[in-house]
């Protein structure tokens, strides 16, 4: 009987999460956002400025133009319309499966440690839409 009520608890809570999460996406969804607001968001995380070193501004212009495609290219999200739903996802995207400037022997764990505690990028970007509406 035990397990039986754990199992029930479980599929509680996985039902709450669920509704939760819908609503959030829901809410996203609404926040409408235009094409210069987007560039202005990522330029933000990958900024190209004259007091760069070149090694610098080619890195960030690399890691921008990723970010760029998964916002506009990606197939899953075609159909999702030009709002912050959109923008968080492809940002998440691009923080959990982009190539690394640079790979340690560390890297795969440090990215599955950040995505369990939070990643920066993807809160920020969260952050990024609230203060847009």
């Amino acid at each position: 009987m035990g397990r039986i009520h754990e199992a029930r608890e479980t599929l509680l809570l996985a039902e709450a999460y669920m509704g939760e999460l819908g609503r959030g996406i829901d809410a996203l969804s609404k926040i409408k956002l235009p094409d210069r607001k987007i560039m202005q968001f990522m330029n933000e995380f990958f900024p190209v400025t004259e007091d760069m070193t070149e090694t610098q501004k080619r890195n960030n212009t690399r890691l921008l133009e990723d970010l760029k495609t998964r916002y506009w290219e990606a197939p899953d999200l075609q159909d999702t319309g030009k709002n912050g739903y959109r923008f968080i996802n492809a940002v998440s995207d691009f923080a959990t499966h982009a190539d690394p400037i640079r790979r340690t022997k560390n890297s795969k764990e440090n990215l599955f440690l950040r995505t369990v505690e939070g990643n920066p990028m993807i809160d920020k970007a969260y952050k990024m839409v609230l203060a847009a509406v």
